[in-house]
């Protein structure tokens, strides 16, 4: 249990600007001194930790005194694609799986260098990269500090239910108290007050998210995901079109065509399906799948769903109210359904691939 009792002193070099300030404002010192003192009583059982205090408060003093060997702020990044920038220790397989943990599941984007990516996905690279170093903990300073925080409150929502999955013990670092609710921590220190709570045992519930969907008319709403897509850019005009909103935010895309068979004349297909980075990892896209799928169930069609996404795939498996109709590499030629585009990129031919009906 840290108990901390941080003596700052700085004493500047007195130049002529410097003493021109202690004089003009009769400075008693010439050293400036702080002084910051607690204790945090870490509960039996946690995951997640909370400093949050205002700007000057002793945030990071306090953090890197009592956490130094587990202290991040940035990592350096050198490579042309993040995922060559990971440990060399780790598979391709260990990377990706840490990627899709943190809610950053666009395969496009792990070709991109970092400092091209946004900073959300940059926050959650870095979260990433420190789960992947295999500390036993993580401290993260500036936490969401430079991201929308509508986007800092999915992020951190997301970010807890990796931590907690992975049995990790991480410390968001911060001047931000909105994320408290959504990152569920397990003890909060304050440094404005120099208090400590715990929350052990306390129940912890997810955050009211205002989560809408509706059917656009104006397809072309496409080119604003396109690129986020794990396959292709590319977008059947024919395909009916859902939006998802968040907290009044457009989030996500849900595209559907009915699916051309030579005996089977009941079944609609999931064209595309993308949530945007920033509200990745919380849970959106299979509750987006759900909701579409039982409208389409309701008015007695059949709902299907064909993907290579890994994530997508392991989700599904373990959601009862989906079967697993189909595993593995297609080749063509066998199943029966009629390809409608001779672009390679429009099929899963070649591609291990899973096929899911919704119950």
């Amino acid at each position: 249990m840290p108990n901390f009792d941080i003596v700052k002193k700085t004493k500047p070099e007195l130049t002529f600007r410097v003493s021109s300030i202690i004089g003009k404002f009769d400075l008693q010192s010439e050293e400036v001194i702080e002084n910051f003192k607690g204790e945090i009583n870490f509960p039996e059982d946690w995951n997640i930790g909370l400093i949050v205090g205002k700007s000057g408060s002793g945030k990071t003093t306090i953090a890197k005194q009592l956490f130094d060997d587990f202290y991040i702020t940035k990592f350096d990044y050198t490579n042309k694609s993040i995922l060559d920038d990971m440990p060399s220790h780790c598979t391709v397989s260990e990377i990706t799986n840490a990627f899709n943990s943190v809610g950053f599941s666009s395969p496009p984007s792990w070709l991109k260098p970092y400092s091209v990516l946004s900073n959300g996905q940059q926050m959650r690279v870095d979260l990433a990269r420190a789960i992947l170093e295999q500390n036993e903990m993580i401290v993260f300073d500036e936490f969401t500090s430079v991201v929308d925080r509508n986007v800092a409150k999915i992020g951190s929502f997301a970010i807890q239910k990796s931590i907690r999955k992975a049995k990790k013990k991480f410390i968001a670092v911060g001047c931000h108290y909105d994320i408290e609710e959504w990152l569920m921590p397990d003890w909060v220190f304050n440094t404005d007050t120099m208090s400590f709570h715990s929350f052990e045992g306390q129940k912890k519930n997810r955050p009211d998210i205002k989560f809408k969907i509706y059917q656009a008319a104006d397809k072309s709403i496409w080119k604003m995901f396109s690129r986020h897509h794990y396959l292709s850019h590319n977008h059947n005009n024919a395909a009916k079109v859902f939006i998802a909103t968040i907290n009044d935010e457009i989030a996500g895309f849900l595209s559907v065509l009915h699916l051309p068979h030579p005996r089977a004349k009941t079944i609609k297909k999931v064209h595309r399906l993308v949530i945007l980075p920033d509200y990745q990892g919380a849970g959106f896209g299979l509750k987006f799948l759900n909701e579409v799928g039982a409208i389409y169930k309701k008015e007695k069609w059949r709902f299907t769903i064909k993907t290579s996404a890994p994530s997508l795939i392991y989700a599904l498996k373990k959601l009862p109210k989906w079967n697993l109709r189909q595993y593995g590499r297609h080749m063509g030629g066998k199943s029966g359904v009629i390809h409608s585009s001779s672009d390679k990129s429009q099929t899963s031919k070649h591609r291990l691939t899973a096929s899911f009906e919704l119950k």
